[in-house]
């Protein structure tokens, strides 16, 4: 585990990212997104990503998250669902429940909830999001 949050950093800035939530920007309401977002802003509001979303260190959203993949360097307050991993960095802090396959949390991140563990295809429809063969 030791290095692991310094390449997580570097990965997370070389992703593809479909729609990015500048810092200092605010967006009242639901999101919903096919491609990677990226929130360094404020969402007030339910985010719903396909794939991956990623909340950096200024960003907040308050709501709830359903996405393929989470990583979470800000605040989040709202539940979060995620078909596969959930990334807590060590600057994050959730106040929410979390349901996930893979769950990371780094030494110094903070989350106050209940954390349930999902195995397997089942969870698509708890969650919301349609599964795609590719």
């Amino acid at each position: 585990m030791l290095g692991k949050s310094k390449n997580t950093a570097a990965a997370v800035e070389t992703r593809t990212i479909g729609t990015l939530i500048g810092e200092g920007t605010i967006f009242d309401g639901n999101l919903t997104a096919q491609e990677t977002v990226r929130v360094d802003g404020t969402i007030n509001g339910n985010c719903t990503c396909e794939k991956e979303l990623i909340l950096g260190p200024a960003g907040q959203i308050k709501g709830n998250i359903s996405a393929q993949n989470v990583i979470i360097s800000g605040k989040v307050d709202g539940d979060i669902a995620v078909l596969g991993k959930l990334e807590l960095l060590s600057t994050g802090k959730v106040n929410g429940n979390i349901t996930a396959r893979s769950l990371v949390i780094d030494e110094d991140a903070s989350f106050d909830g209940r954390c349930t563990m999902t195995a397997g295809a089942a969870e698509h429809s708890v969650l919301g999001i349609e599964s795609k063969d590719e």
